[in-house]
């Protein structure tokens, strides 16, 4: 559970929530399930959808309850959240080198069915040894580079030569490729990600052919996200899908073109940060007190949900300024203390991870309260 007591209780009315506050419309969270579960559901993948982005147990069975056959996770303290809150089947998407990180996923392999990615020979030795000492077998999946410049050998022989490592390894089974094209989720234009992924699946195609030549199937080829999922689900490669931020989306997801050209709207901002407006001693600047601190701003600003004329201009420590306009038709430069507003967040991963509780909210009451459990796993 959360360490900290929630802002809210269940049956009280929105605007009585305290503030900061991470709020969930459970409509729009729901109706964004759904829509993942129907949009491959004709395809030869599945979901196995990434909690680094919500970080919480509840909802990574919720998606389990749509067909999701697990989660991903990047750190295994948040692989242990999982786990101890009911998540069965768990990869860590991610490098994991440290003896007391190794022996602790070893150890979470006990209790549930745990894989992990390797790029390094001398790393598969130490999983090998972690999962001997815990007397598990540890499924390892390759991580190929297919763009990004992350983590990930080279496509082709480099990863067959890492997978015949593993292979051998007595304690290790090879459970396939790890192949995330990161770097294409935010490509703006339709066509660029599309290029992007394309040139990922060419390259994990080859692979998994190579692999297969010499006797190495792969159980999981995974890999794709909220911007690209369609072309990884219909590669006919791809077997596994790990997009995440399609259950709240983010003001960042929302500047990407669909092949239209305009905005993509597949999923609707289910995730606001709910602030009450501090200090109004002019008429064109208002104070919330969600600052840093209570959003992130690495992908930019957050965006005020339905409030015309006003925009979210800057943030220090623990406040957010408000521009308002009072040209706008239907503006609000009426906006007084006291008065709560809601922001979409310029990237909900990181301002999720600076919150303890959702507070789910449905008909303008708070429903249910959910703890982030694996908030602030760092190791």
């Amino acid at each position: 559970m959360a360490d900290t007591l929630p802002p809210a209780s269940i049956g009280m009315r929105v605007e009585e929530v305290d503030t900061p506050a991470l709020l969930i419309d459970l409509d729009a969270f729901e109706r964004n399930l759904k829509r993942m579960a129907d949009a491959i559901q004709d395809s030869s993948a599945v979901l196995r959808p990434h909690a680094k982005t919500h970080k919480c147990p509840t909802v990574g069975l919720k998606q389990m309850e749509v067909g999701a056959v697990g989660v991903c996770c990047q750190k295994v303290g948040e692989a242990e959240a999982m786990v101890l809150g009911g998540i069965s089947d768990v990869l860590v998407s991610n490098e994991i080198v440290g003896a007391p990180k190794l022996t602790k996923l070893a150890s979470l392999a006990r209790r549930a069915k745990i894989a992990v990615c390797a790029d390094d020979a001398g790393n598969v030795s130490d999983l090998d040894a972690a999962a001997a000492v815990a007397g598990v077998t540890l499924d390892v999946l390759v991580e190929i580079d297919v763009g990004a410049g992350r983590c990930g050998v080279a496509p082709g022989e480099p990863a067959l030569a890492l997978a015949e490592v593993i292979d051998k390894a007595p304690n290790l089974r090879f459970g396939g490729l790890q192949a995330y094209q990161g770097s294409a989720q935010h490509i703006r234009a339709y066509e660029g990600r599309k290029s992007a992924i394309e040139s990922a699946i060419a390259m994990t195609q080859e692979t998994v052919s190579l692999l297969a030549s010499h006797g190495l199937e792969c159980g999981i080829v995974g890999g794709a996200g909220t911007g690209t999922f369609p072309f990884e689900a219909a590669s006919g490669v791809y077997n596994e899908l790990q997009a995440g931020s399609y259950i709240f989306m983010d003001a960042d997801y929302g500047y990407n073109l669909n092949a239209s050209g305009n905005p993509i709207d597949d999923f609707e901002n289910s995730l606001f940060v709910y602030a009450t407006v501090m200090s109004r001693t002019t008429g064109d600047r208002a104070i919330l007190d969600a600052g840093l601190k209570a959003l992130s701003v690495d992908s930019g600003l957050p965006l005020p949900w339905e409030i015309p004329g006003v925009e979210f201009v800057g943030a220090s420590d623990e406040h957010g300024k408000l521009l308002v306009s009072e040209s706008v038709q239907g503006g609000n430069n009426d906006l007084k203390v006291g008065d709560k507003v809601r922001l979409i967040p310029g990237h909900v991963d990181p301002t999720v991870n600076m919150y303890d509780w959702y507070v789910c909210i449905r008909d303008g009451r708070v429903e249910d309260l959910w703890p982030i459990t694996a908030r602030g796993k760092l190791q």
